[in-house]
Formats: C-alpha cells, sequence, structure tokens
C-alpha cells in the first residue's frame, strides 16, 4: 500500500461507533451489524477493554470470540479499528505482578477493578501488554477488515510514586543533569535544606504537599510525560511489526490534560479526541466554544485532521450525576461541528447503552430498550449526509491565518505555583479562542515551539517560562511582519521553573517595546481600564505597570483607570517591531475589550473574520483539491438569522446549501442546532 492510499483511509468523512462485542450475547451480534450497515455505521472501534476475555489466564490467549466479531463486521463491509487493552490490566496480572499497580501520592495503591489501573512504569505492564498487543497485531494484520489502532484510552497523568517509578525518576533526572551539584543548582535546592548529597535521596514527590520545590515538581512532570511516550512506543513497535500498513491513533480527552499531548501525539498517524460537549441548558452559552477550543488543540497536535473517536450519542452518567439527554438536532450539530474544525472520522460512543458495568447510565445511540430510537435516527440522517458530501470534503481542512500559542509546561509550571486566585492559564488561552471564534476566525492552536510561516497574527498567552529559542521566534516572526500578541506573566521564568533577574517581560523586552515598573495580583478584583477613545472597560486577574522603552515606537491603548494607586498608567500597547508589531496586555480584559482588540487586529492585518455573528453562530472553512466549502452552525437552542459580513462568505451564503439544497438570500435561517454547508467560489 503506497502512503497516499493509506492516508486515504484514515481521510475518509465516514461515521462509526464503539462496540464491545464481549459484552452483548452473540446471538445479537449480526442483527447489531445489520441494523449499523442500514443506519450508515462505516466503522467499529473494538477490543480497548478486553484483556481479560484475549488473555483469560497469563499465556492462555483466546482470540476466537473477536475473531467472529471481526469477521461478522468484515461481511457487512464495516471496517474495524482494535484498541490495544493495556488501559484495563486484568486481576491475574495485578495479582501476580502487583508492579502493574499506580502507587499514588498519598502512598496507598490505585486498586484494579476499575480503570487505569496502571503504572507506565511497570516492566511487568510493559512485558505483558507489549506481548498480548503483538499477538494481536501478528493476527489481524492481513484481515481485510481491520485499518488501524487505538493505543490504551485516554492516556492522562498519574503521578506514580511507584518504586520502579522512583527508581526510573533518578535515572531520568541523572540523564538531564549529570551531577547532583548541577540538579542542586537549577532546582535551588539550598532553600529549605533540601539539598540531595546521594541520588538515593530523589524520590517522587511523596504526600502531595503544596510547598514542594516548583523546579523539582515541573520536572517530575516532564519525566511522566516521556514515561507515558515511550510506553506508548513500546505498544506501536508492536503493532508496527506486524501491520506496516495500518494507521496508529490515541483518543485524548477532557483538555486542558497535564499530559503534554504533543509529545505523546509525535508517533502517531494522526490524532483522536473523545468529544462529549455539554448538553445542560445552563452550558448553552459557553459549550460550543469550549468544544470549538478541543477540537482546535486536538488538530494542532499532528498540523492535521483528526478524528473523533468517542462522540456524545446521549446523556452521559455514570461516577457523576446523568447530563440532560441531548435536544433532536444536537448530536448532528456536534457532528458537523467537528468535521467544520477539521474531523474526517467521527465515531459515536456508544452503539448501545450499556447494561452492566459502572457506565450502564452513559447512554448510547440505543436505549437499555434496545428499541431504535429519536438518536440512532438522528445519526443516521447525519451519516447519509456525511456520505453525500464525502467526496467533496476528503483532503480538505482548516487554513488558519492566526494562531494561539499553547504550552503544557506553562500549563504546568502555573498550576504548581498559582499566580492569583482567578488566573488560570487554560482558562484565559479559551477567553482568547472564544471570542476569535465569534468573530468567525479560524484559528490553530499549537504547540509554543512550532514554525509559525504563514500566520499572520500569533497569540501567545502568558509565557512564564521563556527561553532564548522562543524569545528568537517569536522576535523574528513580528520582525519579518507578523503581528504578535502576549500578555502578562511572560518571561518570569526560565525552562528550569526559576526566576530571572531582570525586568518582565525579560527576554521579549524588546519585541514588546515594554517593561514592567511593577505589577500587582489583583485576582478577583476588577479594575476599570480606559481605552484611547474614552470607552471603559473592566479587567481582572492581573495589573502589570507598564513603561515603554525610551527611544522606541511603542503606543499606549489604554491605561488603568479608577482609583487604583496606578491609575494613568500604560495596561496595553502596541509597538512597532520591524516590519510587525507585538501587542502587550499587562492584563486580562474583558470579553468586550478583546473583541474590539482583536477584531481591530484582524481587520487591519487583512484577516478573514465575520462580524457580527450570533450568539452560539459559528462558521468554519474547510478547503482542498476540491474547493472550499464553508459551514454554518447554529450551536444554540434557539433559532438564528446570520448575515455574514465577510464579502466571500456572503456571496458563499448566496448559493445553494448542500444539505438543504436551499438559497438563503442575505440572511441564513437556522433552526435550533441547524446547519448548512455552501461551497466558496
Amino acid at each position: 500500500m503506497t502512503e497516499s492510499q493509506q492516508t486515504a483511509i484514515y481521510e475518509r468523512i465516514r461515521m462509526g461507533v464503539d462496540y464491545y462485542p464481549e459484552h452483548w450475547d452473540e446471538t445479537m451480534w449480526e442483527e447489531d451489524a445489520a441494523l449499523m450497515k442500514n443506519s450508515g455505521v462505516a466503522l467499529v472501534r473494538v477490543g480497548e477493554f478486553a484483556w481479560s476475555r484475549m488473555e483469560p489466564r497469563e499465556g492462555e490467549f483466546d482470540f476466537g470470540w473477536l475473531d467472529r466479531a471481526i469477521d461478522l463486521f468484515g461481511r457487512y463491509g464495516i471496517d474495524v479499528v482494535i484498541g490495544t487493552p493495556t488501559h484495563t490490566p486484568p486481576r491475574w496480572l495485578t495479582d501476580k505482578y502487583p508492579d502493574v499497580l499506580p502507587i499514588t501520592p498519598s502512598g496507598g495503591v490505585y486498586q484494579p477493578g476499575v480503570r487505569g489501573h496502571r503504572c507506565f512504569n511497570s516492566r511487568s505492564l510493559r512485558k505483558f501488554g507489549e506481548r498480548v498487543i503483538d499477538k494481536l497485531a501478528e493476527r489481524y494484520a492481513k484481515h481485510p477488515a481491520v485499518i488501524g489502532w487505538q493505543t490504551d484510552n485516554e492516556f492522562g497523568m498519574l503521578d506514580s510514586q511507584s518504586p520502579q517509578a522512583a527508581e526510573d525518576f533518578r535515572d531520568w533526572a541523572y540523564r538531564k543533569y549529570g551531577t547532583l551539584e548541577n540538579l542542586n543548582r537549577e532546582w535551588g535546592t539550598v532553600v529549605w535544606s533540601g539539598e540531595y548529597s546521594d541520588w538515593s535521596e530523589l524520590t517522587p514527590p511523596f504526600g502531595g504537599s503544596p510547598y514542594q520545590n516548583p523546579s523539582f515538581l515541573l520536572d517530575f512532570a516532564r519525566f511522566q510525560w516521556e514515561t507515558v511516550a515511550d510506553f506508548q512506543a513500546g505498544q506501536i513497535a508492536a503493532i508496527r511489526k506486524h501491520c506496516p500498513e495500518h494507521f496508529i491513533t490515541h483518543n485524548f480527552h477532557t483538555y486542558p490534560q497535564r499530559l503534554d499531548l504533543y509529545q505523546v501525539g509525535a508517533d502517531l498517524d494522526f490524532a483522536s479526541f473523545d468529544y462529549y460537549p455539554n448538553t445542560s441548558p445552563n452550558k448553552a452559552a459557553t459549550s460550543p466554544y469550549s468544544g470549538a477550543l478541543s477540537l482546535d488543540v486536538t488538530r494542532g497536535i499532528k498540523r492535521k485532521n483528526f478524528w473523533i473517536m468517542e462522540q456524545l450519542s446521549g446523556s452521559p452518567g455514570a461516577w457523576m450525576p446523568m447530563w440532560r439527554m441531548p435536544q433532536p438536532g444536537y448530536i448532528r450539530a456536534y457532528v458537523w461541528q467537528a468535521i467544520a474544525r477539521g474531523a474526517d472520522t467521527v465515531v459515536h460512543f456508544r452503539w448501545r447503552s450499556a447494561n452492566i458495568g459502572a457506565e450502564q447510565f452513559w447512554h448510547g445511540l440505543i436505549d437499555h430498550s434496545n428499541v431504535p430510537g429519536r438518536r440512532l435516527a438522528e445519526f443516521a440522517q447525519t451519516s447519509a449526509e456525511a456520505q453525500r458530501l464525502a467526496s467533496l470534503l476528503e483532503g480538505t481542512s482548516p487554513e488558519a491565518e492566526v494562531a494561539i500559542l499553547m504550552s503544557h509546561e506553562q500549563l504546568e509550571a502555573l498550576r504548581v505555583q498559582k499566580q492569583t486566585d482567578s488566573f488560570d492559564y487554560y482558562e484565559n488561552l479559551k477567553t482568547y479562542h472564544r471570542v476569535l471564534t465569534k468573530l468567525g476566525i479560524t484559528c490553530d492552536v499549537i504547540d509554543w515551539r512550532q514554525p509559525l510561516d504563514g500566520y499572520r497574527v500569533v497569540v501567545a498567552p502568558h509565557l512564564y517560562l521563556l527561553d532564548d529559542e522562543v524569545a528568537e521566534r517569536l522576535s523574528r516572526f513580528a520582525a519579518d511582519g507578523g503581528t504578535l500578541v502576549t500578555t502578562a506573566r511572560t518571561g518570569v521564568k526560565n525552562m528550569n521553573n526559576v526566576c530571572v533577574m531582570q525586568p518582565l517581560p525579560g527576554l521579549l523586552a524588546d519585541c514588546a517595546g515594554v517593561k514592567v515598573r511593577e505589577y500587582d495580583p489583583l485576582g478577583s478584583d476588577v479594575v476599570r481600564l480606559d481605552d484611547q477613545d474614552g470607552e471603559q472597560f473592566a479587567c481582572s486577574q492581573w495589573a502589570d505597570i507598564l513603561d515603554p522603552i525610551e527611544g522606541g515606537r511603542t503606543e499606549v491603548l489604554a491605561r488603568y483607570g479608577g482609583t487604583v494607586f496606578f491609575a494613568g498608567e500604560a495596561a496595553v500597547t502596541r509597538h512597532e517591531f520591524g516590519r510587525g508589531e507585538t501587542y502587550y496586555l499587562g492584563t486580562h480584559p474583558e470579553e468586550n475589550y478583546l473583541r474590539s482588540l482583536l477584531l481591530r487586529i484582524a481587520q487591519q492585518r487583512g484577516v478573514t473574520h465575520a462580524e457580527g455573528l450570533p450568539a452560539g453562530v459559528q462558521v468554519s472553512v474547510r478547503s482542498g483539491k476540491s474547493g472550499a466549502y464553508l459551514f454554518v452552525l447554529n450551536l444554540g437552542r434557539e433559532p438564528r438569522r446570520v448575515k455574514l459580513s465577510s464579502e466571500a462568505y456572503a456571496e458563499a451564503a448566496r448559493g445553494e446549501g448542500l444539505l438543504s439544497g436551499k438559497r438563503y438570500g442575505s440572511e441564513i435561517e437556522l433552526e435550533p442546532y441547524g446547519v448548512e454547508i455552501f461551497r466558496v467560489k
């Protein structure tokens, strides 16, 4: 199989379901497969929790049941993705090899009988896990229905304190620092007599105390990131040994993740995401935008299209109270939102609501009654629409002129030392992304060390940790004609999580054209912000008091107002730098101010946007060889009338809607959770 043929497999626009044949009597399987086929199911994911059925006793393998299930799906023309089963080690493994179980920071054991009870450092887990994966890969390498693999399930940070994790952490630190003298110096362990005199003294951060050394805690997180990536690499090697033509992905989940998504995603063919937009009416105003960010984050892991490996199919509820059931149109609308933002295949969790186990009330497309109903019909409608438009949309992807830089190192460092009671790295990043989304601006969310070629605007919030490499790349981006937007708490520390002894924003001071004379951690207190036009806004969380650098070309765009001691001082600035510019926001303004600022930047830089979108309405464009396609989605509970300000978008909307066949004229009318797609000329 050529590379282009392999790529075509996972770039297809298709719908699927997660299915657990081991949970259902085998007499039900064929009826399920037939109904799946009639409902538009093109693929199923199986196996990710089934280790005890694959290997009921050590060294005794039973794949007969899985053979029959995969053969059945193959006969119905349904492709299969196999999940490696290491997320749930069987009881024989945890009983005979207790090193498999993680040790919690408090010293307890993460017990079996749940899920995720596996220490990534366990040699037993790696040995037996890679063995069962090797058996699976060898067995299904040539099966015509099997097209790819999912590693484990929903990786996350365990903070395991096991003896093996401690030993591996010491080895990791030794490789990084070489000597205890270097480690003590770089971590600043002289504070509170924390210096190490022997490598055996270095352990994981037992007890979870908030008073631990922040440099140590950040490095322990980095060690875990490498551990998970290495754990996955063993699985990937076992699969590729037998299945070089199959794709390999992983289903990331629940952002923000402390886990470094970019590091774990590096060896994958593409990223996947488990998407559960919140169905509560109380979340209707925010969920569409939080979801949009999650989708853009997933696309940014590999900087290309992705899959949804678990999509909301009904009311979630298991270890938590059940959510509201999705309203009519909700499932369809959020599938199209995912596709609009770069998802190619969307797999729904799950085919049928479980009648056994802990997830009995995490509802699937079919209820416990086993009577197909409204949600399956909506899935079938969406599947038919996706199949009808597949030839147009396959090979297309979102193209962004704006990027937001995201860093798991910043996220972890700011988690370790929270700056104020209301300061949250990811929530603040979410605010910038939400404003851009409401302006109809396509935005990539990428790792902070990625190249910036092709972007007109780069938003780099809270570069709390900073080094010469990133500072030079961002300065060069601005000097070469780009617009850089950066914020308070930039340049505070070096990469060892140690405060630098220079005026903030540190290495970016020249590029930003300002220096921070003093700061006030505002927290939840609200301070007035006065812009150049005399309008007043609110700001909170933080207040950098800014001094423009003498002799520079720095313009003050907003000043602090009210009765604070720094009233009248610069809060937001714009600095001409080379052929470009840098905006510095010394505080966290309310959304209305950010909207006016980012809209002005978009207009000045010629960034495509759609001003005036109603609440809950989002627009996205996917482009490729077949053309460009505009998605207009109403992700709200009320009907909306949409008038697109962009002439290119407005012209497209005057054409025929590809979903409805309608021509709308100057306004697009969308029912609650309504979707329309137009060809952009």
